[in-house]
Formats: C-alpha cells, structure tokens, sequence
C-alpha cells in the first residue's frame, strides 16, 4: 500500500442515530435508514469522506452485527463518491483486526484505529496491535487519543510505527498543538486534525486533513473552514472559525457525542436524537449551554 494514500479534506467521524424499539439494547434500535440519508447529506455538502464506528458513533454499545451492518450502509451510501474510513477499535488485536478484515471484505477504504482500548497497553503491545492490524492491507489512520485511552502514540513512538507500510496518518487528538510539527519532523505520516477546537490551528501548522466530529452539524461551514486555510486565506477562515468554535469546543468534552447530537437536532436535521448508554441524557446545565452555543453559531451564519 502506497503512502501517497490521500486523506485530505473532512472526513467526518459519523454519528448513528437509533429508534425506539423495545427488542433492541436499551430499547433503541439502529436506524439504518436516517445513518444513510446522514451520510449522503454529509458527501452532498463537500465533505470528503465519512468515518463510521468512531467513538462518535457509538460503536462500543453496538452488537456485532450492529457494527458490521453500519460499514456496509456506510459504503452503499457514499458510493465511490468519498471515503468511508471504518472505526477498528479493540481491546486487542485480535479484535481489531478482525474488524479491519471484515472492513476490507465490506468495501472500506481505510481504518481508523486507536491503540487498545480499555487496558492501558504498554509500548510494544501498541506496537504489536498496530503490526498486527497492518497485515490486513487497508490504510491506516492511527488515532491518539491519550484523554480517553490513557496511551500517548507520543512523536517517538510514532516514528517506530511509521514503518509500517499501512500506516499511513495519525488522527492527533492529545491537544498539544506543538504535535503537528513535533510529528511530522520525525515521520512521513499525514497529521489529520483530530479536536474540532484546535482545527484552525492544526491547519495552519499544516496538518493534511480533518478527521472531525462538529461536521455532522455545520459540514457546509466547515468543508468552508478548510477549504480557506488551504487556498492560504487565512484572516477569512479564523473569522468564521472564531465565530464556530465555541460550539466546536463541545467536541472535546466527556459529553461530546450528546452535545454533537442535539446541535445536529437544533440545526434542523433529523439525524441526532438519543444515545444509547453507557451515555446518558445531557444535564440541564449542559443541554442549555450546548442549546446556547449552537445557536450563536447558527445565529452569525445567518447574517453572514
């Protein structure tokens, strides 16, 4: 696999909606139907791609089949029109290679894949689940995320990985800014902005693309954002940046798939709704925040 695979533009970590049904996990069923009109709607707005089984998408309070069957509607819907780039996520290699196979099998284009999940892994364990899942064949986008995993795929430790001939981008979302450089000085991965709140920044010190969660509300805006600082306007895209991220902000939040969900809901689609537990429903205090700064964004959109 080439490393020129090209995971530039927005791809979008794809929330999942659910309906009622009391024969389903929580008395929420997938609705199938509303996750591909999402992602049309998502690819007809610009973005490049669609990231399904994210932590977005809830993937961890999914079944097997649940899991599967979303892949499937995810490439059945872009079409070749974009990427469909699938969450692997595992506790093991094992596990997340297994879902990578049946990614490649199902029509994926790439996977996104963080270090093992729930067991704090040490070094070469993180190594081995990279290595392992590398045989597959897809590209891959490593994510690091070090708040939610407690493992640091630390600028270092990425370039041992980057041998890899799959590895192919990371998805930075420690939240030091310094990473992007840091990264890219001592491998020949793609930075791929991973925290909505630090997008313009990451951009502007050169990060390739934006794998990102507050698209699912705002993709036109944000497809704009990107598009901005890549033709080198850059005063333009920190204005309409700085008017968005304080809604962005929400992505780096514990509640953040909660909050993405009721801005989607707020800004007029119908792709949002409940989520299954572990998540609950928004505190009061949070929901009138959340409520509050997508209107604001949505407020200055519309006097633009």
């Amino acid at each position: 696999m080439s490393k020129n695979f090209d995971l530039g533009g927005v791809i979008v970590a794809t929330t999942l909606a659910f309906k009622e049904d009391d024969s389903a996990p929580a008395g929420l069923a997938v609705d199938y139907d509303k996750f591909a009109e999402h992602c049309n709607w998502l690819i007809e707005n610009g973005c490049r791609g669609v990231g399904p089984n994210g932590s977005l998408g809830e993937y961890s309070s999914l079944t097997d089949e649940e899991r599967r069957t979303v892949i499937q509607v995810a490439v059945e819907t872009v079409g070749g029109r974009g990427l469909v780039v699938a969450g692997v996520h595992g506790v093991g290699w094992h596990q997340a290679k297994h879902w990578a196979e049946l990614a490649a099998e199902d029509g994926a284009d790439g996977v996104l894949l963080l270090p093992p999940t729930i067991y704090r892994a040490n070094r070469s364990e993180v190594i081995e689940h990279y290595t392992k899942v590398n045989e597959v064949g897809l590209p891959i986008m490593a994510y690091n995320n070090p708040i939610d995993t407690k493992v640091d795929l630390t600028p270092d430790l990425l370039a041992e990985l980057s041998h890899l001939e799959n590895l192919v981008a990371v998805k930075e979302f420690s939240t030091d800014i310094r990473r992007v450089l840091e990264i890219q000085d001592v491998t020949d991965l793609d930075v791929i902005a991973g925290a909505d709140d630090l997008l313009f920044e990451s951009l502007v010190d050169g990060a390739t693309g934006w794998f990102a969660g507050y698209p699912n509300a705002f993709p036109k805006e944000a497809v704009e954002i990107y598009t901005l600082v890549k033709d080198g306007k850059i005063a333009e895209a920190r204005e309409l940046y700085k008017n968005l991220v304080p809604v962005f902000s929400w992505d780096s939040k514990t509640e953040f798939v909660q909050a993405i969900k009721l801005s989607i809901d707020i800004a007029g689609q119908s792709f949002g709704g409940r989520t299954r537990p572990p998540r609950g429903p928004l505190s009061a205090e949070n929901e009138a925040a959340v409520r509050r700064d997508t209107q604001r964004a949505l407020d200055y959109l519309a006097t633009r």
